[in-house]
């Protein structure tokens, strides 16, 4: 098995926004933030940093000013993916030379690509960058669940890393990490990190760090060390959070709750809404 582009925690970074403008200075803070509480690679414009609503600009401009102020103390994630294969692809070479160290590519949406386009899609981006590429598979928001036969396969190619799993499906990580053993599997949903490691997976990229890396890291290395006990003891203590941070569409509720805390990321782009007042007052209830 190939040697894992990370184990343990990856933060999905939420997107800072002043006056519907990225927030550069707050992103730095944000960055800090993530390496001093020990996390060693974050993705920067990912499902949680609302990559849909960002322009291809501002995309670039996130990656190179990311990497530019973290340097070597943490792994840059690029999210990169699109429904068009072309798109991608220059927006992977684009990644790359702004010396990011690796893509998140979320499956194509929308067009319900078969299997084989499916292949042929990260099949395209794999040769076109020489960087790692991590597939992502979220079918609740792409519509596509990647089949495991297609993982198989994607596991040959030699620059894909591995996958975010982002499914309900916990049996799918089971045959993952059992038939594709050139595929490294990490988790997309926080309420799982503790049954996928359990499972063979490699640790988590997680939208919960955002607010509280130190307990997230914590979770994941006691699983990831085998002390299960003390590991599922801290993913049942917080799952009622987990639970409210997707009660609407993510990254609304992450948002709220940063700014619960004290740390102003500013709004989410339309068509995405302030979170409703019930869900605000629990998520404040929860946080105090």
């Amino acid at each position: 098995m190939r040697t894992p582009l990370f184990t343990g925690v990856c933060t999905a970074l939420v997107t800072p926004f002043l006056d519907d403008k990225v927030n550069y200075p707050m992103m730095e803070q944000l960055l800090r933030r993530q390496i001093d509480a020990g996390i060693r690679a974050v993705v920067i414009c990912g499902t949680t940093g609302e990559a849909p609503t960002l322009s291809d600009e501002e995309k670039i401009e996130m990656f190179h000013r990311a990497k530019s102020y973290v340097g070597d103390d943490c792994l840059i994630i690029a999210g990169t993916g699109s429904n068009n294969t072309s798109h991608a692809a220059y927006l992977s070479l684009a990644a790359e030379r702004t010396g990011v160290d690796a893509l998140l590519v979320v499956s194509p949406y929308y067009n319900k690509a078969t299997p084989e386009g499916a292949i042929a899609h990260y099949l395209t981006i794999a040769h076109t960058v020489s960087i790692p590429l991590i597939a992502y598979n979220v079918p609740s928001r792409t519509g596509l669940d990647i089949p495991v036969s297609v993982i198989q396969r994607l596991g040959q190619i030699p620059n894909i890393a591995g996958i975010k799993e982002a499914s309900n499906d916990i049996t799918k990580i089971t045959k993952i990490c059992g038939t594709c053993p050139g595929v490294t599997v990490w988790t997309g949903n926080d309420e799982l990190i503790v049954p996928a490691i359990a499972l063979g997976g490699k640790g988590v990229i997680s939208v919960l760090s955002n607010l509280l890396p130190e307990k997230t890291i914590a979770m994941t290395q006691a699983a990831l060390d085998g002390d299960l006990d003390t590991a599922a003891a801290m993913q049942q203590e917080l799952q009622p959070l987990i639970e409210l941070l997707f009660c609407e569409p993510n990254p609304i509720p992450i948002k709220e709750a940063m700014r619960c805390i004290g740390i102003d990321c500013g709004g989410c782009r339309l068509p995405l809404t302030p979170l409703g007042t019930e869900n605000k007052q629990k998520l404040k209830h929860i946080l105090s």
